[in-house]
C-alpha cells in the first residue's frame, strides 16, 4: 500500500455456516478524489461487530463484490464541503477500507474531549456499542438503582459496556455469561460483575438460576436462544428485558435455535419484552457523554477493548470477534 493508493474489503460470496477468510478479497484502487460535497478520508479505527455477521447472508447491507461498511473513524485528508475541514476527526460508516468519501450528512465530527479520552472510546463505549448498552438499559429495560441484572455474551463490546454502565446507574447484583473461564475472570475481576458463568458448562437456565437465585429485575440480552429463555425463568413479576441481538443463531445452518420453552411466562409474569435497533437512538448521546466523559477524564472509567493493529488483519479481526478471541470491543488499528 502507497498513499495513492486505497484497499477496500470485498465480500465475495455468502456463508455457509461460520465464515471463512476466502469469502473476503482485498482490492487495491487509486485514491479516489472528492467532488463537490464530500471529502476524503483517512482511515485509522474500524470497529468489527456482530451484526456483520448477519450483514453477510444478505444484501441489505453488503452486497456481494461491493465495498463492505462498517463503523470507523478516520481524518479528513482533502474536503470540498466546509462542513468537514482537513484535520478534522470524523465517524462514519463507509468502512472495511483505508479511505473513504463522505459526504456532511455520512460523517460526525468527533468532539475534542480533551486529555483521558483515546480515540478508542469513540468506537466503543462513547460509539454505537456502548450507546447501545445505555439505551438498552435506560430507555428499554429501565434499570433503578438497586436492581439487579443479567446481561448475556457480556464479555464483549456491548456487554462490557453494559457492566460498566450499569454499575453507574447504581445497580444491584450483577450477574453475566460468558464463553470461557478466562472471560468469567475477566467479568468478575475487572469489569465489576458479581457472578458470572461460562455458558459452557451447563444448561444456561440452571446456571443463571445458581448465579442469581434469588431472581432479577431485568436483562440485556444479546444472544436469544436458551439465554432468553433463562432470562425469562429468572426474572421477576414485572421484570424487563431488552433485547439487543440473537447472536446465538448467526452461524445456524438451517433453522436458528429453538424459541423458549416458557415465553409464555412472559404473561405469567408480566414480563415486558422489548427488541431495539440502536440508530432510534441517536439522541441518546448526550446523555452518554454527561454520564461516561467526566469518568474517562479522570480515569475511573476504564475501556474494555481488544485492539489488532494492521489493516490487513482485519478479516482475522472479524472471524476472531465471532471465535470469542476478544475481551471487550473489537477493533483494528491502521
Amino acid at each position: 500500500m502507497t498513499n495513492d493508493t486505497m484497499i477496500t474489503v470485498r465480500q465475495t460470496a455468502r456463508p455457509n455456516g461460520f465464515p471463512t477468510p476466502d469469502l473476503f478479497a482485498f482490492v487495491e484502487s487509486p485514491v479516489p478524489a472528492p467532488e463537490p460535497g464530500t471529502a476524503l478520508v483517512e482511515n485509522l479505527l474500524w470497529s468489527v461487530d456482530p451484526y456483520h455477521r448477519e450483514a453477510m447472508d444478505s444484501d441489505e447491507i453488503w452486497t456481494l463484490d461491493s465495498p463492505m461498511e462498517g463503523r470507523t473513524l478516520g481524518r479528513v485528508l482533502d474536503s470540498r464541503d466546509p462542513a468537514l475541514r482537513p484535520g478534522d476527526l470524523v465517524l462514519h460508516r463507509r468502512g472495511w477500507r483505508t479511505h473513504s468519501v463522505v459526504s456532511p450528512a455520512e460523517a460526525r465530527t468527533v468532539p475534542d474531549l480533551g486529555p483521558g479520552v483515546p480515540l478508542a472510546a469513540h468506537l466503543s463505549l462513547l460509539g454505537g456499542t456502548g450507546l447501545s448498552a445505555f439505551v438498552g438499559l435506560t430507555r428499554i429495560a429501565r434499570l433503578q438503582p438497586g436492581e439487579d441484572l443479567f446481561v448475556s455474551a457480556a464479555a464483549g463490546g456491548v456487554g462490557t459496556a453494559a457492566g460498566r454502565i450499569a454499575r453507574l446507574l447504581g445497580a444491584g447484583r450483577l450477574v453475566g455469561s460468558a464463553g470461557s473461564a478466562r472471560k468469567v475472570a475477566y467479568l468478575t475481576d475487572r469489569v465489576g460483575f458479581d457472578a458470572a458463568f461460562d455458558y459452557h458448562e451447563g444448561p444456561v437456565p440452571e446456571l443463571l438460576a445458581k448465579a442469581a437465585p434469588d431472581g432479577l429485575d431485568a436483562v440485556l440480552d444479546g444472544v436469544g436462544g436458551d439465554h432468553l429463555e433463562a432470562a425469562i425463568g429468572a426474572l421477576r413479576p414485572f421484570g424487563r428485558i431488552a433485547w439487543v441481538g440473537a447472536v446465538g443463531q448467526y452461524h445456524s445452518l438451517s433453522a436458528p435455535p429453538p424459541a423458549p420453552r416458557n415465553l409464555f411466562d412472559v404473561v405469567g409474569k408480566s414480563i415486558r419484552l422489548e427488541g431495539f435497533l440502536v440508530r432510534d437512538h441517536a439522541d441518546a448521546f448526550d446523555e452518554l457523554y454527561d454520564l461516561a466523559v467526566p469518568r474517562l477524564r479522570e480515569g475511573s472509567l476504564p475501556l474494555d477493548v481488544t485492539v489488532v493493529e494492521g489493516f490487513e488483519h482485519i478479516v482475522s479481526a472479524f472471524l476472531g470477534m465471532l471465535r470469542g478471541e476478544n475481551l471487550g470491543k473489537m477493533l483494528v488499528a491502521r
